[in-house]
């Protein structure tokens, strides 16, 4: 635990401000709409062998290099699309990751024929969000038998770049589980935002 502002907060946040901003605002709180999802699934799978911090710094290049994250625009990117990004510095330049971005679109584009990412995610938590009460970091999994589930539909639709680790860390941020520890002071909060929130 760190503690700041008379704040107490998870030991990962550490002195960072912008990291402190995302705790205090964005890390738990669930996700309103499939954009939001995609967007955050997509950052996910960029952050694999990474620091998320090294992604949230590039957020706002991420969402102008991919057009706001608009699986539609996404799913026509061409070759031409991939050496763009490939040449783009401000954002993370793995071709791999480039293209399964926009594999990713269009998986996702075919998935909303039936259902929205929303709804396919939340089929998958019973009871609705996971509330942990992790006392330390250490008592934090990387990933679970649900995310190991869900990691296994998401390939099924043809989604790559969500391994059971991405898909937890995924969850974490999205608010499908609530992975503030106990003492600080967002895990209340959290708990309220993700009430049925995520009920399928």
């Amino acid at each position: 635990m760190t503690k700041s502002d008379n704040l107490v907060r998870c030991g990962w946040v550490g002195d960072d401000a912008e990291y402190r901003h995302y705790h205090d605002t964005e890390w738990g709180v669930p996700l309103k709409n499939d954009r939001a999802i995609f967007e955050k699934l997509v950052l996910e799978g960029f952050q694999a062998g990474l620091s998320w911090i090294t992604i949230l710094r590039k957020r706002e290049n991420f969402r102008r290099a991919f057009d706001n994250f608009d699986a539609e625009t996404i799913a026509r990117y061409t070759t031409k699309d991939v050496e763009r990004l490939m040449n783009d510095a401000g954002i993370v330049r793995n071709r791999a990751k480039i293209e399964a971005t926009i594999e990713n679109a269009k998986a996702f584009l075919k998935l909303r024929e039936r259902t929205t990412l929303k709804k396919f995610l939340a089929g998958h938590l019973l009871q609705g969000s996971v509330q942990n009460q992790a006392q330390a970091l250490t008592d934090v999994p990387a990933s679970t038998e649900l995310s190991t589930r869900i990691s296994k539909a998401l390939k099924k639709e043809g989604f790559r770049f969500v391994g059971p680790t991405t898909v937890y860390a995924f969850m974490q941020s999205s608010g499908m589980v609530n992975d503030h520890l106990v003492g600080c002071f967002r895990h209340g909060e959290c708990a309220r935002l993700q009430k049925d929130a995520w009920r399928a």
